[in-house]
């Protein structure tokens, strides 16, 4: 798909076709923009599956925001859903009720779902070959429950359930890496995204609706409430991370690695974690530049490894 094509795509397509006004979701949340993004290469014949998660607000009994078929599963159940939806659709297919139904499956996840509760299901679906699409809006905490820590959750930054002070570091774990964990089962296509790539973005949608089997896609989720960033901000935190390298723009196909961006001259880390007040406690009351030089060498060792 050419940028001529991407940006003709999107001013052709009317601004609330798949999103309905008056979206539940919160001020600035880079979720909204994504989804958008995504539906408009998918098309209409979307059938989305949602579990619990920030964007499962999207659809409040009796009302839907997304103008497309939704299911909701439960919290671990996404996969397992869209296996009974895509297994449902063939059946029709082959027994001539329907034809060519040209009907494509989305499961919505957040991290929770993606990295932990969901995961068991989401691996016996890759296992079994599953032709869906997997999307997951990474906040990077259970966000629309209080924020809790996740196994998505950055070194050194703050939840409500993670202590921060002058004793504390904030989060010391680091972030689990679900790329690398869906590579391993060797999908056919998966993928990293970012609101502020719209057309990185709609080339890998568009590129993985040629390919059969399961699919996935991370998306950094930049959320002004639970990241204590300002909502005007969504676009540019969101770039600071692709620019800072903190959130690697890559895709595997079968399995080989390519990176569709690589930022000649890498952004300290310090720009984008001054956006937020998850990553307050490393600025003061005293200024924590062991975590900060923590954070800059791990972002530095992982794109020394990346060959070009």
């Amino acid at each position: 798909m050419s940028e001529e094509t991407v940006f003709k795509t999107m001013k052709d397509t009317p601004r609330q076709e798949y999103l309905s006004p008056g979206s539940p979701l919160c001020a600035g949340c880079g979720g909204e923009i994504i989804v958008k993004l995504a539906l408009k290469v998918l098309g209409p014949r979307t059938i989305v599956v949602s579990v619990p998660s920030c964007l499962a607000l999207l659809e409040l009994y009796p009302y839907v925001s997304i103008k497309t078929s939704m299911l909701f599963a439960p919290f671990g159940a996404g996969p397992a859903a869209a296996q009974g939806l895509v297994d449902g659709i063939e059946a029709l297919a082959s027994k001539g009720v329907i034809q060519n139904p040209g009907t494509k499956v989305l499961v919505l996840t957040g991290d929770g779902a993606a990295y932990d509760i969901g995961l068991q299901a989401t691996s016996g679906a890759i296992q079994r070959g599953l032709d869906f699409y997997y999307l997951c809006y990474d906040n990077e905490a259970y966000g629309n429950t209080g924020f809790q820590y996740s196994s998505a959750t950055p070194f050194a930054s703050w939840t409500s359930t993670t202590s921060v002070g002058l004793e504390s570091s904030g989060n010391t774990f680091w972030k689990k890496d679900l790329f690398e964990i869906w590579r391993a089962h060797n999908p056919p296509y998966v993928a990293t995204v970012a609101a502020s790539r719209p057309v990185d973005l709609m080339r890998k949608f568009e590129k993985a609706s040629r390919i059969r089997g399961p699919k996935l896609f991370i998306a950094l989720g930049v959320c002004p409430t639970g990241w204590g960033a300002d909502a005007k901000e969504t676009i540019r935190i969101d770039k600071l991370a692709v620019e800072t390298g903190m959130w690697p723009l890559k895709e595997a196909i079968n399995g080989e690695v390519r990176h569709t961006y690589i930022p000649r001259k890498r952004k300290p880390v310090e720009e984008y974690l001054k956006t937020q007040k998850r990553y307050e406690h490393l600025f003061k009351p005293v200024r924590r530049d062991d975590l900060i030089r923590a954070i800059q060498e791990r972002v530095d060792r992982y794109w020394e490894s990346v060959s070009e």
